[in-house]
């Protein structure tokens, strides 16, 4: 990260940047930052080879043939599309790295499976016998058709390129060898690294060793408490004691680890106003999801994000990350994700106006830092209209100059609204 951000104990930071503590009890234009972004890396049959890619859900159903070399209704792609049942934009990286199917007319784009049911298809152009028809097939899909007299003239569509020397009819030929390839030790680390980069609300892993669960966790506290980058990690059974990591119970009958697909799309795609409690799993994994009430109780205190049955629906019992130690720094409430999407956005949105409009731009005087109170109310009247926070006044926010003339520092206290989980009723008879 090219600034300093994070949380401090003193006011002894070397590197200019946001720093913000938040404590229980104890945007250039000022506008709330979007939400609704995503990230995983998964192992895919087809695409492109240790890049990141961004998907929006729009391009995810117009051209998931392109993208993943399936159609969008594909079986292969129930985890994808339960992620983006509730998310806008998705950053995606393919684990495994293999080889690409070829033959001696072209060669895959990409690496992977797919690339075996692509074909070739060469026949003589109907309206000009001096002319070739070059089809390319995916399954029984047709999807490039170039007519052609010489070779020199065929370009590389979005599944191969060409590698042929000459042009002659041919019934098909398809392309072979193409294979996954396995995913390295390294392949998860290598997709952490580059997405450092990128801005996104929850990240998913659907891993289920230790090791690996292990390095997401570590990952989004680095960066969440060292550099002040806020978001969430989605991972199946990992108890980690934290705020940042969500700890996802339930299994699927189709796959142990399905679920993170639709609750990292659920945490990155829910507002700063809403709450995941209570919501409808609307997916297409089979979810298994019988449990007693002890054991539902036993599982809010282990910090399990758990859905249960509800008549013949199921639906996520609440919307909690996996915090169970509280302290005087973190109290109960931190264990809400309400809560934490409200404190992340803050965090976001301060250093949001600072960086881009204040850092090293702005004089730190009493104009300038009336200017940045001035940013940082509208924000908070803009949380309270949205119905995140209560109770906020102007004076709340206090803008002063730090220990030395570069520095500013701001103080303030927050109450974060969260919704309706449960109901106490008396009912007097007379």
């Amino acid at each position: 990260m090219a600034l300093g951000g994070g949380t401090f104990i003193g006011q002894n930071k070397k590197l200019p940047g946001t720093y913000i503590n938040f404590a229980s009890a104890q945007k250039a234009s000022a506008l709330i930052g979007e939400r609704g972004i995503a990230a995983m890396a998964i192992e895919m049959d087809w695409g492109k080879d240790a890049e990141i890619i961004e998907v929006t859900a729009e391009n995810f159903a117009k051209n998931s043939l392109k993208i993943f070399g399936y159609e969008y209704t594909n079986e292969k792609l129930k985890g994808l599309r339960d992620l983006f049942q509730n998310i806008k934009k998705a950053y995606l990286y393919k684990l495994n790295i293999g080889d690409k199917a070829t033959n001696d007319l072209a060669t895959a784009k990409y690496s992977g499976t797919r690339g075996n049911d692509l074909k070739i298809v060469v026949s003589k152009n109907v309206d000009d016998e001096m002319k070739y028809d070059v089809s390319t097939y995916l399954g029984t899909k047709e999807v490039d058709i170039q007519t052609v007299k010489e070779v020199s003239e065929l370009v590389a569509n979005e599944y191969v390129t060409f590698t042929m020397e000459t042009l002659e009819v041919t019934a098909g030929k398809a392309l072979t060898g193409g294979t996954n390839g396995e995913i390295s030790g390294e392949a998860h680390q290598k997709f952490l690294d580059k997405l450092e980069s990128y801005q996104v609300n929850a990240v998913g892993c659907t891993a289920k060793d230790e090791a690996t669960s292990k390095l997401y966790i570590e990952y989004v506290k680095r960066l969440r408490d060292s550099q002040g980058v806020k978001f969430q990690v989605v991972l199946f059974n990992s108890a980690a004691d934290y705020e940042g990591i969500v700890n996802v119970k339930n299994t699927t009958v189709e796959s142990e680890t399905g679920l993170v697909y639709w609750i990292t799309g659920v945490i990155a795609g829910c507002e700063i106003n809403k709450s995941n409690t209570n919501k409808t799993y609307d997916g297409e994994y089979t979810v298994n999801a019988d449990f007693t009430q002890s054991q539902l109780e036993a599982s809010i205190d282990s910090g399990e994000f758990v859905l249960h049955k509800v008549g013949d629906e199921i639906r996520v019992l609440v919307d909690i990350n996996s915090l169970t130690s509280i302290s005087n720094e973190k109290g109960e409430e931190f264990k809400s994700n309400q809560t934490i999407r409200v404190l992340d956005q803050i965090a976001t949105d301060v250093a949001s106006v600072f960086n881009s409009k204040y850092l090293g731009k702005i004089a730190n005087n009493e104009a300038g830092r009336t200017s940045l109170w001035s940013d940082i109310v509208t924000l908070f009247k803009n949380y309270q209209t949205l119905q995140a926070i209560e109770n906020f006044e102007d004076q709340d926010i206090k803008v002063d100059i730090g220990n030395d003339k570069k520095s500013v520092t701001i103080d303030t206290s927050v109450q974060v609204i969260n919704t309706m989980e449960k109901l106490y009723m008396t009912v007097v008879v007379e």
